[in-house]
């Protein structure tokens, strides 16, 4: 059974609080830390939201790898530059909004830094827009979570149509890139991730259900980690 690894993500945390939960979080033991910055048009205020002074300094208190995930559409490699400067390990980008020659040169620029590539399959995006990408990324970034399972606050679900698109992922991905990490993130609890397990991802995005969670985050890491083992035998 391999190990499905567990991202934290940080779109439902306490900023003021920002570097003790990381560092609880990575203690707890999480496998990334996943810096949202997402659904910023602008570069310039992303980077005050999940940028590379947030990673700047979160890096101090983890040794686990760090991916930056922004919605923007532009990036530069002055950001690319900053990322790397702070330790960044990951840069993950909109799939519908980096195509063609753009794609080429973030993706050249990252591996000048050492910095791993991921695309977002982002609400609703089809396979389709990474199907020429998928053979030089290093990540396919699936957000499951869709408009009507969800409260508009952090009590997120997945869709259902997210299933089929995971076992054509995951075909995608073994057929021409198996180096390449599956990860999902978007509305899932350990309560609710039985069916997306069987789906066979590589990495699951936690955010609320680790960040919120009563019991603290310690116990919450626990609880995901015994929920995804349960699922991947049953």
């Amino acid at each position: 059974m391999k190990k499905i690894k567990i991202a934290a993500g940080l779109a439902h945390v306490d900023y003021g609080q920002l570097v003790n939960i990381v560092k609880e979080a990575s203690d707890a033991g999480v496998d990334y830390i996943h810096s949202d910055a997402a659904d910023m048009h602008d570069l310039k205020n992303m980077q005050l939201m999940g940028g590379h002074q947030i990673i700047e300094s979160i890096r101090k208190v983890t040794t686990k790898p760090i991916e930056c995930h922004i919605y923007t559409r532009t990036c530069d490699k002055l950001f690319i530059d900053k990322l790397s400067e702070v330790g960044t390990n990951m840069l993950i980008i909109p799939a519908e909004h980096f195509i063609g020659a753009p794609l080429a040169y973030i993706i050249n620029w990252c591996r000048e830094k050492k910095i791993k590539v991921g695309l977002t399959i982002g609400l609703y995006t089809p396979l389709s827009f990474v199907e020429e990408s998928i053979y030089d990324i290093d990540r396919l970034h699936i957000v499951v979570h869709g408009v009507d399972e969800t409260d508009g606050k952090d009590n997120w679900s997945w869709r259902k149509s997210c299933l089929d698109l995971l076992k054509r992922a995951r075909k995608l991905v073994d057929d021409k890139n198996p180096k390449c990490e599956i990860a999902i993130d978007g509305g899932i609890r350990a309560n609710n991730l039985e069916e997306l397990i069987k789906c066979d991802p590589d990495v699951v995005v936690f955010s609320s259900a680790i960040f919120k969670d009563p019991d603290g985050i310690t116990s919450a890491v626990n609880k995901c980690r015994s929920s995804i083992n349960n699922a991947q035998v049953n």
